[in-house]
């Protein structure tokens, strides 16, 4: 079997930027640990949104006119080529865009923080990676993202699972990320797993205060594959855990006009969201 070995890095060594591009390119994770978000703020945050989807006001949150902020219902999105929707309920959450009063505060200042964090790994690319690599990119990765508006905070919630799921029905199927990178907060159970490029798949780590980080489609894009889009998925939980999992991932995006390849990121994320049915 294909070895996985995502690293665990300390922002604060002095070779954190190094380890954490070699762990990208090596398998398309990192993990973070002694960041600047505290268990704190992370415990409010499932707490406040753990009340929110307990509530059938989310339904007034609905999406309008096809925007892409606000409540997505139960069984909203499929992954890319799946005939299953996923087993999970979400509320997206824009910088500019409104969000419920009773999570407005905790939210803002967690999204705030975590997109620093996305700009400082994004340095850290722009730092080590080949010459070659950067030769490619249109603009520096920490450019690409500079006056975005598109970085998206996920607030998922994966419900208890009842006798209605169906065979092939999963809380996430495998499936790549849109963007550039991925900032998740370990999710409050264990589930997700990562594939190797042998197609074997293995547990991430779910240590409490973890902030795991993985590569997008559009980094591979940009870098013309040699930070690789790799696939992952929440697997559902055995009967003995059967209980709500709640995950916090913070999708990093370009300016739509940014060229990555043939396409820009605008082009690219329509794209996207109709093979995924939000769009």
């Amino acid at each position: 079997m294909t070895e996985f070995n995502v690293l665990a890095i300390d922002p604060n060594e002095a070779n954190a930027a190094q380890k954490f591009v070699q762990s990208l390119q090596e398998t398309g994770f990192a993990i973070l640990k002694n960041h600047p978000i505290t268990a704190n703020e992370i415990d409010a945050m499932y707490g406040a949104w753990a009340g929110y989807f307990a509530d059938d006001q989310k339904f007034d949150h609905a999406p309008k006119d096809g925007q892409q902020d606000g409540y997505f219902g139960f069984k909203s999105e499929n992954a890319k080529g799946s005939q299953h929707k996923d087993l999970k309920e979400f509320y997206h959450v824009y910088q500019s865009a409104a969000v419920p009063a009773s999570v407005d505060e905790a939210t803002r200042s967690f999204h705030g923080k975590l997109l620093e964090m996305g700009r400082l790994l994004l340095s850290w690319l722009d730092q080590e990676s080949p010459d070659e690599v950067k030769a490619n990119l249109s603009e520096a990765l920490t450019s690409m993202i500079e006056g975005s508006q598109s970085n998206l905070l996920r607030i998922i919630h994966y419900p208890p699972l009842d006798e209605s799921v169906e065979p092939g029905e999963v809380r996430a199927a495998a499936h790549e990320d849109i963007n550039l990178i991925t900032l998740l907060v370990t999710g409050s159970e264990p589930g997700l797993q990562a594939q190797d490029i042998d197609g074997n798949w293995h547990d991430v780590p779910c240590q409490p205060g973890y902030i795991t980080v993985n590569s997008g489609d559009m980094l591979a894009k940009a870098t013309k594959g040699h930070y690789r889009s790799t696939p992952h998925r929440v697997i559902n939980p055995p009967k003995q855990e059967n209980r709500s999992r709640y995950s916090m991932p913070l999708f990093v995006h370009p300016r739509p006009e940014v060229q990555l390849d043939e396409q820009t990121a605008g082009e690219y994320l329509d794209e996207r969201l109709r093979e995924i049915g939000l769009k």
